[in-house]
């Protein structure tokens, strides 16, 4: 373990988080699936693909916004 880091009781699980961004021109996508992620029990999951358009700065703006939502919604579920 690195120095300086202690195991603390009670401390939130180790997570990972599986994510991916492409930035494509406007009128290039004409479809989105969703892509599977392989667990070591081997059963399969699925990770819901997201589609956001706009300018540059439009797409940024609504991915933190999106990103927020999504650790609200984890958070919820406590």
């Amino acid at each position: 373990m690195p120095q300086g880091l202690k195991l603390v009781k009670g401390a939130s699980p180790k997570l990972t988080l599986v994510y991916g961004l492409r930035l494509l021109g406007g009128d290039t996508v004409a479809g989105i699936e969703d892509a599977k992620i392989y667990l070591k029990e081997g059963n399969p999951v699925r990770v819901t693909m997201h589609l956001i358009e706009g300018t540059r700065a439009q797409v940024k703006r609504q991915l933190m916004r999106s990103l927020d939502a999504f650790f609200e919604l984890l958070d919820e579920g406590k």
